[in-house]
């Protein structure tokens, strides 16, 4: 089992960095959760905006059409998406049809196996564990991804941040303040107040920005910054979820619920050109969408067409997307390379 897993390293070498427990309990080789079960989707532990409906996987088609016009239509262009699941984005880009893929080929990459192996494979789509690492000319696509990269906690104690490890107590996991952390923060640290530390997020658009030759990066996920997060309980930016609901604390049920935080967007390279998802979707021409799949429905209800029921959809899964309580609030944070984009 993980825990028994843990408490043998703990127990061997001392208390684990938080971004070191985090990292086993969501991708353990073995018994992580997200190696073993976890996954997005009605059926899985959480919605993200692809499973709403497939008018995500259009707007984002005219996204990358867009950043291909840009870049004078290269024929070797190539889409990444990082944590790709099972492929539900994947699929509806594809189905839109986008100009940029009529030579081009779209990468999976998906960590998990099991979600792998239920991904659609053809001439367009390939599937990876890996991201590609050589340089290339096209788009990475990351949405909710940053949220579930390891990241390390630091707690204020009036004068300086201390770094927050995961140790044993009981044959219990609990949490171990020990020294003074060497991050440099811009945050007061008020006596009690935690901040993450997301060293793996910036590092992970950093390499993404080396490999791309032109092209851009698009990264939608839920966020806030680092001096917001310092004025809010913890549990309201660091949370678990399974099967839909909230989950125990992190330190519990080890590898069967997912951690998520908060993206520190100020914690993320520089560059990058920030708005809401709700800004992004009506620049990408969700609103022309919705009404022409108002008009569809109008012409073609009356005989029962297969057409006009996915286009009355829209407006439904419009709204989902829009929500400024909900999905419509998510950043989106787009690097373009060259910036002239």
């Amino acid at each position: 089992m993980l825990a028994d897993h843990l408490k043998n390293r703990i127990s061997e070498n001392g208390p684990l960095s938080f971004s070191e427990f985090v990292e086993s309990c969501l991708y353990d080789s073995n018994d992580g959760f997200y190696t073993k079960e976890g996954k997005a989707g009605r059926r899985g532990d959480f919605l993200t905006s692809p499973e709403v409906g497939p008018l995500f996987g259009f707007l984002l088609a005219n996204w990358l059409d867009e950043i291909w016009k840009n870049l004078n239509k290269p024929e070797n262009f190539q889409v990444i998406e990082v944590g790709a699941g099972s492929g539900t984005l994947a699929r509806a880009i594809i189905d839109a049809k986008p100009k940029c893929l009529e030579n081009g080929i779209y990468t999976m990459v998906e960590i998990s196996q099991k979600l792998r192996e239920a991904q659609p494979i053809s001439d367009k789509l390939i599937s990876s564990p890996k991201i590609p690492e050589h340089p290339f000319v096209g788009a990475v696509i990351a949405n909710e991804l940053l949220d579930n990269l390891p990241f390390d906690l630091l707690e204020g104690d009036g004068e300086c941040w201390k770094e927050v490890h995961v140790g044993l107590a009981d044959d219990e996991f609990v949490e171990i303040l020990m020294g003074e952390s060497e991050e440099k923060v811009k945050v007061s640290p008020l006596k009690g107040s935690r901040v993450p530390i997301q060293s793996q997020a910036n590092e992970w658009v950093g390499s993404i920005l080396e490999n791309i030759t032109k092209g851009s990066l698009l990264v939608i996920d839920y966020g806030s910054t680092t001096q917001e997060m310092s004025q809010r309980d913890q549990d309201s930016w660091l949370r678990t979820f399974r099967k839909h609901s909230r989950g125990e604390k992190p330190l519990n049920d080890v590898g069967n619920q997912d951690i998520t935080v908060e993206v520190a967007i100020d914690q993320l390279p520089e560059g990058a050109f920030v708005s809401t998802q709700e800004d992004f979707l009506k620049n990408q021409g969700i609103d022309d969408l919705v009404e022409e799949g108002r008009q569809t429905w109008k012409e073609f209800s009356s005989v029962g067409d297969l057409k006009a029921v996915k286009a009355r959809s829209r407006a439904t899964e419009a709204e989902a997307l829009l929500d400024p309580m909900g999905l419509g609030a998510f950043f989106v944070l787009e690097w373009h390379i060259p910036s002239s984009i």
